[in-house]
């Protein structure tokens, strides 16, 4: 602790370091249960089952036809059938009474059981019936088409041993063999406790400084999907004996415990005292070697582990999947599937975390090979990690990883529902509703990366995606897109126009400031929210101030000086809309729509030209030409001009 009341972080503990302390330290395991055959999909048996009977219980037939003594067909054929009489018939489900004689039959069924004084099933396929009799026209052998008693598994076998996993295969073994209950490890319960002063549930009033609980019910969902029973024990703000209090109740009725949020280094991140003055041993690590989770707790109390995870999700569930889910199937003996993974080519230089070990999301982009693009996001953007489809790991004695370099990619899922179709470039909402309207209309899925215009651009240039959404002003010919196009080294007919867009400066309702232009970004009480470099409206937003800055005989770089907030990078037209709208910026440049939805008041500075560039390499793909279908479509275009801002040529 030093003097302002804040936990240092000591020596960082790694990965496998953690798995060890909860190996020696969380030896608690669930009773094993007795379950119903119907409830035992996916559970490990915890007692060995033996066959109770013969599998099959009897002699049974295993094709439809006739029960004979099989030396009574000895010399048959199709030029000299021999001839047996009919004397009775027997079903499954039922048996004959009687036995079969010499020169007799059984009309029997498949499963049937095997009369008395038959060694063999003549198929109905070699025979022909009349007036009671069968001629036959092959032999058999003893034996033949009978599968005897005990053959599939005899009374007193092993059906399933102690720590096998019952699949759809083993229930239908279990089954056969009359068993109605089995012996399995019991699933932990995995208590679940979300802190924070300012969470609050899914579907409440979101107020000023609030934000929706992911982590409980992220933490849910995976505890399921590990094969664990989440049992959740509420939110609790950031108050020491609140915490305290929910952790008491968690130990007494879980065998796992999971605390997510307050286990950083703040003055309000009070978990880890909680956690320190309630378990016994307590706190074993505070602080893991990764990059996003650093921030975690690993603790124990008499014998059950106590883990403390990040506030942010996407750390959060890095660690769940590092950390709890093996220490889940460990205590509940599962094997787990393993993560699923896939050779992709790395399509930008990444460098090391110093020292931490990085997991980085990743796009997976399909094509002739698969290609990894990495996200470079927070670790509260779980918007970001949703679209993910799973990550990489970055060494933590890795400098970096050169671009093109082939990287492993653990994924999220099973990565079998690939889309049809791949942009990447500037956000657009009109976008949104144009790759609505192509799944609607032709069934085609899609997948839109927010990379910037310059991003998109690129990715075209290097064959990462299908197509990309630009909107680039030239300063020298004064024209969007076309010049940017060529310099990339793409053909022109690469570039297909689209629609316009209005851009203008959105500013809070009422005008409180009264701000007439971007001229006005000079006054030392007004706050910008600038677009981030790459974007087209960055570009747009840097000519206009060059102007101004020629306007006023300064250089451009002592204009931007004096602008507070040119330096922001906001990402999104909607996240400029958002900074003006709760106050913490007084303008920004962003499209009409945005504004519109913050309610903001719109000053208009000019139309932009929203273009699309395809990849030459996808230009017969079909999904690329029902996008440019969509793009021409009534439909489209009338969804399209609902939009504030937006209009066709």
């Amino acid at each position: 602790m030093n003097g302002d009341g804040r936990k240092v972080f000591h020596r960082l503990a790694t990965i496998e370091e953690a798995a060890r302390m909860l190996e020696e330290a969380a030896t608690h395991v669930p009773e094993p249960e007795r379950v119903r055959l119907d409830q035992a999909l996916g559970r490990v048996i915890s007692k060995t089952v033996y066959s109770g009977i013969d599998l099959p219980p009897f002699d049974r037939a295993e094709m439809d036809g006739y029960a004979v003594v099989s030396s009574d067909t000895d010399g048959a054929s199709e030029t000299a059938p021999l001839r047996l009489r009919v004397v009775g018939r027997v079903d499954a489900g039922s048996a004959y009474a009687g036995e079969v004689p010499n020169g007799c039959c059984v009309e029997i069924a498949t499963g049937a059981p095997i009369p008395r004084g038959a060694d063999a099933v003549l198929m109905v396929e070699y025979t022909s019936r009349s007036d009671g009799f069968i001629e036959v026209y092959k032999p058999v052998t003893p034996g033949e088409n009978v599968a005897y008693a005990g053959s599939d598994l005899e009374i007193g076998e092993v059906v399933l041993r102690k720590g096998s996993t019952v699949g759809v295969r083993e229930v239908a073994l279990l089954a056969s063999t009359g068993v109605r209950e089995v012996e399995v490890y019991g699933r932990p319960k995995v208590g679940i406790i979300s802190t924070g002063n300012e969470i609050v549930e899914p579907g409440s009033k979101l107020c000023p400084g609030k934000v929706y609980d992911v982590n409980s019910h992220m933490l849910e969902a995976a505890v399921r999907e590990a094969g664990g029973i989440p049992l959740s024990f509420g939110r609790v703000g950031d108050d020491m004996e609140a915490i305290r209090v929910g952790l008491e109740s968690a130990l007494n009725g879980t065998d796992l415990i999971l605390i997510s949020g307050g286990t950083s280094a703040g003055l309000g991140d009070v978990v880890y005292r909680a956690i320190g003055g309630l378990c016994d041993p307590g706190i074993l690590a505070h602080g893991l070697h990764i990059k996003p989770g650093k921030p975690t707790v690993i603790a124990a109390h008499m014998g059950k582990a106590v883990i403390g995870l990040p506030g942010y999700p996407v750390s959060a569930l890095m660690v769940f999947n590092q950390i709890v889910k093996p220490l889940i199937h460990r205590i509940s003996m599962a094997k787990g599937k393993g993560e699923r993974t896939l050779e992709a080519r790395l399509t930008q230089r990444v460098n090391g975390a110093k020292g931490r070990r990085w997991f980085l999301t990743v796009h997976v982009l399909n094509g002739v090979e698969e290609k990894a693009y990495p996200v470079f996001a927070s670790s509260g953007a779980i918007g970001t990690l949703a679209r993910a489809d799973g990550y990489i790991v970055v060494p933590e004695d890795l400098e970096y990883i050169e671009r093109d370099e082939m990287v492993q990619v653990r994924l999220f899922g099973d990565h079998e529902d690939k889309e049809d179709l791949v942009l990447m470039g500037s956000h657009c909402p009109a976008l949104d509703i144009l790759l609505e309207v192509l799944f609607e209309e032709e069934g085609i899925s899609a997948r839109a990366l927010n990379v910037g215009s310059m991003g998109g651009l690129s990715s075209v240039a290097r064959g990462e995606c299908d197509l990309a959404g630009i909107h680039l002003l030239d300063e020298e010919t004064m024209t969007y897109n076309a010049p940017f196009v060529r310099r990339a080294g793409l053909p022109d007919w690469c570039l297909v126009k689209g629609y316009r867009r209005r851009q203008g400066i959105a500013i809070p309702k009422g005008n409180p400031k009264g701000i007439t232009g971007l001229r006005d970004l000079i006054r030392e009480d007004l706050i910008f929210a600038n677009r981030n470099r790459g974007s087209g409206t960055r570009v747009l937003t840097d000519r206009l101030l060059k102007g101004i800055a020629q306007e006023l005989g300064i250089e451009f770089k002592n204009l931007v000086g004096k602008i507070r907030g040119y330096r922001s990078e906001f990402k999104t037209h909607s996240s400029v809309a958002a900074a003006v709208g709760q106050g913490r910026a007084d303008l920004g440049v962003c499209v009409e729509s945005a504004a519109a939805a913050y309610g903001l008041e719109f000053i208009p500075i000019g139309d932009e030209e929203y273009d699309f560039v395809i990849n030459p390499a996808s230009k017969d793909k079909r999904a690329v030409r029902e996008f440019l279908g969509c793009l021409r479509s009534k439909k489209f275009k009338e969804m399209a001009r609902k939009l504030k801002g937006f209009s066709f040529q």
